[in-house]
């Protein structure tokens, strides 16, 4: 016993890879062996494989067994060394999903994926913001940087790494440069607002160097902060406070605007704003605009161009994005409508 405790104990010890080739060539001998040694019983490689592993993971269902004397000592090493070693191996099996596990909960992971989204800060707006990721596409990977103890939220598809995001070591576990796009939120648990958009500056610079392409978008307190993103060319801004007062303001003259806001801000609720893939067969903004319309959508913008009314005659140049407001059934049928 003392023997076979020690033998055990030098298998946890061994390196993965040759304890996994160790039981992979014991289990492959051993049904090799008692195929040969007792055909009559073991008929077939895989009777014979069948046997060896209902024996080493001790469940010996009793439809097969050796009862030759030759046989019976191939089992007898299964029983001493098979059974130990594979328990060994499985012991390693879980012991390596709980790690992994584990790094995944405390954001100690590299993210290898691409075409991700990446959300920097977490905070009710950023939990807001990965909710909204999900109901678009539920597919999306998405991965968050933060400096909390363990993970916020953690999924299949969300990730958590934790680290300094101005630290360019941090941006590279979360493979931003081959990210879809960043997202910036504004650190609330900072006293005023310009540390929060100064911390929001520093980690902008550090994204334009690990990922000059990457699409950017900063969440800022203040707009006249926004100058100094200049240099680090972020994508798009969000003005936090002045939005939100300015929403306020709106709805304080005319009632019922911020629901106006609040469907096109959501895609859980009525109309909403949707881009719309150009179609073969129209040249004119018109033409765009008029098929839209008999099908239960309104053309309002391409890209950030609210003048479609106005321009109606206008060719649709090659670059165009165009946006509708509508709701989900009827966008689905608009893209089903353009493939």
């Amino acid at each position: 016993m003392f023997l076979l405790k020690k033998i055990l104990l030098k298998m946890v010890k061994v390196n993965n890879l040759v304890l996994f080739l160790t039981s992979a060539i014991l289990i492959v001998l051993s049904t090799i062996l008692i195929v040969l040694v007792e055909n009559d019983t073991f008929p077939t490689l895989f009777d014979g494989f069948w046997w060896v592993m209902t024996t080493v993971t001790t469940v010996g269902y009793g439809d097969y067994y050796p009862v030759t004397t030759a046989g019976r000592s191939i089992a007898i090493v299964l029983y001493v060394l098979g059974i130990g070693l594979i328990g060994v191996v499985i012991g390693k099996i879980i012991d390596g999903l709980a790690l992994f596990r584990k790094k995944r909960l405390e954001g100690d992971i590299v993210h290898k994926g691409k075409n991700h989204f990446v959300i920097i800060g977490w905070s009710q707006k950023a939990k807001f913001a990965v909710k909204e990721i999900v109901d678009t596409s539920e597919n999306c990977e998405i991965v968050i940087i933060d400096q909390l103890e363990e993970a916020p939220v953690l999924t299949d598809t969300i990730h958590y790494i934790k680290g300094d995001a101005s630290d360019i070591e941090t941006l590279q576990q979360a493979n931003v440069a081959e990210a879809r796009a960043v997202l910036i939120f504004a650190d609330d648990r900072l006293d005023n607002d310009q540390s929060i958009d100064g911390k929001s500056l520093l980690i902008a610079s550090s994204i334009e160097t690990a990922a000059p392409e990457v699409h950017t978008i900063v969440e800022v307190m203040e707009e006249k902060h926004i100058k100094n993103f200049k240099h680090a060319q972020i994508d798009e801004f969000i003005v936090s406070n002045e939005t939100i007062s300015s929403l306020a303001v709106r709805s304080a003259f005319r009632k019922g605007v911020s629901e106006i806001y609040g469907q096109l801000l959501k895609r859980s609720v009525g109309e909403d704003l949707f881009y719309i893939p150009v179609r073969a067969n129209w040249e004119t903004y018109r033409d765009a605009f008029q098929d839209l319309l008999n099908e239960g959508a309104t053309l309002i913008a391409d890209r950030n161009d609210l003048t479609i009314n106005r321009k109606l005659e206008r060719p649709i140049p090659k670059e165009a994005e165009l946006y509708v407001v509508c709701d989900k059934a009827t966008y689905d049928q608009l893209i089903k409508k353009g493939v």
